[in-house]
C-alpha cells in the first residue's frame, strides 16, 4: 500500500486503490461464490469468510499488505460481507456508522452494547477506541458508478468518535459528500467510524462488492475476542 493512500485513509477516512485484481481472478471468485453454499439472501451473503474462496483472496496479499499498512502487522481478516446490488435486489442505506462487531461471547462491560444475534453470531456495537483498530477493504467485483448506488462518504467524519443518529444527520447536511465510484478490481479502504451511505442504483447493471473487515489483533478489549466469518 502506497504512503499517500495510507496517508489518505488516516486524514479522510479512506482511499481508493484501483487495479489491486485482475479480471480472471474475479471471474474465478464470482464462480466459486456461485457454486458455494453459504446462506444467501435478496442483498448478498452475511458471512463470507467461512467461503474458502473469500478466506484466500482476504488472507492474499495485495489486500493484506493494505490492511497491515493501516493496522500494523498484526492485521487479520475476521468477517468478509457480499453486498450483490441488482434490478432484483435493489436498496438504499441511511447515513450511518459501522459500530457492531462479531465477538465469540457475551461479556457486558461499559462501553460495550446493545447486543444482538445474527445467524447465530454474537454482535455487540463498539466503542470508538476499539473501532479505531478496525479497517474495511471493499473489492469491487464490478464497476462503481454514479449511476448504480456507489458508496457516498463524509470525509474526515471517521475522527469525530460513534455518534448518535442526531449528529449524523446533522454532519449529512453540512459536510459536502463524496461519491466513491471505481472500476471492477479496485479496493475501497475506509474506517468504520467514516459516515457512509448508498444510494439505489439507478441501471440494470449490477453492482456487486465484498466488504472485508480487518482488526489489528483478534482481542479487542479485556475478555472480548472477535468471532472469524
Amino acid at each position: 500500500m502506497s504512503a499517500a493512500c495510507c496517508k489518505g485513509v488516516e486524514e479522510f477516512g479512506f482511499g481508493i486503490i484501483p487495479d489491486i485484481l485482475p479480471p480472471q481472478e474475479l471471474a474465478s471468485l464470482a464462480e466459486k461464490l456461485a457454486q458455494g453454499q453459504l446462506r444467501r439472501s435478496r442483498a448478498g451473503i452475511r458471512h463470507a469468510l467461512s467461503h474458502p474462496a473469500v478466506a484466500a483472496l482476504a488472507w492474499a496479499l495485495p489486500l493484506l499488505d493494505i490492511a497491515r499498512g493501516v493496522l500494523g502487522i498484526g492485521a487479520f481478516p475476521f468477517h468478509a460481507t457480499l453486498f450483490d446490488k441488482s434490478p432484483g435486489a435493489n436498496w438504499l442505506v441511511a447515513w450511518h456508522q459501522d459500530t457492531a462487531l462479531p465477538l465469540r461471547a457475551r461479556r457486558d462491560i461499559p462501553d460495550w452494547g446493545p447486543w444482538s444475534v445474527k445467524e447465530g453470531v454474537i454482535y455487540a456495537h463498539a466503542p470508538a477506541r476499539v473501532l479505531c483498530q478496525v479497517l474495511a477493504l471493499r473489492v469491487h467485483l464490478d464497476d462503481s458508478t454514479e449511476q448504480n448506488g456507489p458508496l457516498r462518504v463524509l470525509p474526515k467524519t471517521h475522527t469525530l468518535g460513534a455518534l448518535s443518529d442526531e449528529a449524523i444527520q446533522q454532519l449529512a447536511a453540512e459536510v459536502p459528500t463524496v461519491n466513491c465510484t471505481e472500476l471492477q478490481g479496485g479496493v475501497l479502504a475506509m474506517r468504520p467510524l467514516l459516515i457512509h451511505a448508498s444510494s439505489k442504483s439507478q441501471m440494470a447493471n449490477p453492482r456487486c462488492v465484498l466488504h472485508i473487515e480487518y482488526a489489528a489483533s483478534p482481542n479487542v478489549a479485556e475478555g472480548i475476542e472477535l468471532a472469524a466469518g
